[in-house]
């Protein structure tokens, strides 16, 4: 079911394989390949790369750990070639009908080199943070290497679209330095040299960095195998400070915002694993990195097309809409633990019900991801847009809380908390997700068309503590 998702996703590319400017096109292509791509490796395969539970066996065993590093690599690769033809098998049809079988013959040449340096570029990553860091923080550096490959990623959209130029309708390539950086333009030079011949330096020098960059990070791969799995030793370190304070912020939060006793255990028991679970910020903390740069891509998008001056009285500021995907991901991805079968701990506590667990929880994600996202984000918009918007940031703080709820009550119906394993993940979370991120794109909706009228931000504001109020009760 995940992989028609990624299917559906493959539309996309095809209306970039009409036409004869294969540098733009191309290189669009490929962007978007790379980040569907990369986003579902570091988030979902990433745990794989990691992997040391079965170093108590097979390190015992007369198995070569080039051989254990290579064996992952293998299994990471097998996942990413079905991944790769379920994107691509739409589009590839397209393009044998409309470009010939050497374009696509080609395309999936180029494919294959960009999955070879997707995951041998992302192994050696890693392998840099596991040279210089241990125990416990290693685990935290890994986590916030997690949002910088997702930030880079969607920033690196915007730097591949600033490498061309509109000009009377015809799309001009404005070479610089800094594009050697960019694979996506290295893989669409080949098609320039390949198909139309271009001998330009910078076109010849990308094409060459296409086809020679895989090779040799392969061989600087396989040379650093053995340290790789030595550094993963690292990771079954746990080393924590001592000097650990209690957060006497995160006390007061609990006692200000849940509503009996139960409820603020669950709460305090929630953020303890919202910090411990390594698997849950493999999966969460990609997506933290997205919903934080997105609001801001946009504007600095429009800034094309309008001044700062223009900008800071427009209602741009509605972009924060986007930092809310981030609560479908952690409202769903709060059912699932490593240590799911602790689970039967609900049966043997003398509650009445979940519903203090669920609502402890939920408040806990609340608190621990989405309030620091939404106080930079408040903060930086202020700064940009003034004083003016503050009843609009006041729309979102409660929207907050009634998004979450709304995620529990019609898609996620987490019973307990953390009881599930995370090899269940991707039965049917894809559908899940797209259908809250449209309840989303209500709340946007909502929140512009009260916009339109006078004192309608102040209606519309009311509305919404009323449905938090509705909602969370009847969780």
């Amino acid at each position: 079911m995940s992989l028609f998702l990624y299917g559906l996703y493959g539309f996309i590319i095809i209306p970039f394989l009409f036409g004869e400017q294969y540098l733009f096109q191309l290189s669009i292509v490929f962007s978007i390949y790379m980040f569907l791509v990369m986003s579902s490796l570091i988030s979902d395969f990433s745990s794989v790369l990691l992997d040391v539970r079965d170093r108590a066996i097979l390190a015992t065993k007369p198995i070569e750990q080039r051989t254990l590093a290579a064996v992952k690599v293998i299994h990471v690769s097998l996942y990413l070639a079905q991944l790769s033809f379920a994107i691509i098998s739409v589009p590839l049809i397209v393009a044998i009908l409309v470009r010939g079988i050497g374009f696509s013959l080609l395309l999936i040449a180029s494919l294959a080199l960009l999955n070879l340096l997707i995951v041998v570029l992302t192994t050696l990553l890693y392998l840099f943070v596991l040279r210089f860091f241990n125990g416990e923080f290693l685990k935290d550096m890994i986590n916030y290497v997690q949002i910088g490959l997702s930030i880079s990623i969607v920033v690196g959209y915007q730097v591949i679209a600033r490498s061309f130029e509109f000009v009377d309708l015809h799309i001009q390539f404005q070479a610089a330095w800094w594009q050697f950086f960019l694979p996506p333009i290295w893989y669409a030079s080949l098609f320039e040299v390949v198909l139309h011949g271009t001998v330009d330096f910078y076109v010849l020098s990308f094409s060459i960095l296409a086809l020679i960059f895989p090779i040799i990070a392969m061989i600087l791969y396989r040379g650093f195998l053995p340290t790789l799995e030595k550094y993963l030793q690292k990771l079954d370190s746990h080393e924590t400070n001592n000097k650990e304070r209690k957060n006497k912020i995160l006390t007061w939060l609990s006692s200000w915002m849940t509503s009996s006793k139960e409820e603020r255990v669950f709460f305090h028991f929630a953020s303890i694993m919202i910090k411990n679970e390594r698997q849950f910020k493999l999966k969460v903390y990609p997506s933290i990195g997205l919903s934080l740069v997105l609001p801001f891509l946009f504007l600095f998008s429009e800034l094309r097309n309008q001044s700062w001056a223009e900008l800071a009285t427009s209602q741009m500021y509605l972009t924060m809409y986007f930092s809310l995907l981030l609560i479908p991901t952690i409202v769903i991805m709060a059912e699932f633990s490593e240590s799911y079968k602790g689970a039967w701990i609900y049966e043997a506590t003398p509650l009445r019900g979940m519903q203090a667990a669920v609502k402890g929880t939920l408040k806990a994600l609340i608190v621990k991801l989405v309030l620091p996202l939404y106080l930079v984000i408040m903060i930086t918009f202020l700064i940009i847009f003034s004083v003016r918007i503050i009843p609009d940031l006041l729309v979102l703080f409660v929207t907050i809380f009634v998004y979450t709820a709304l995620c529990q009550l019609t898609v996620v119906h987490m019973k307990h908390p953390f009881s599930k394993s995370f090899k269940v993940i991707q039965d049917s979370k894809g559908w899940q997700m797209l259908g809250l991120i449209i309840v989303n794109g209500i709340f946007f909706c909502s929140h512009f068309v009260s916009l339109q009228f006078s004192y309608g931000i102040y209606v519309y504001f009311f509305l919404l503590i009323v449905a938090a109020l509705f909602t969370w009760r009847r969780i």
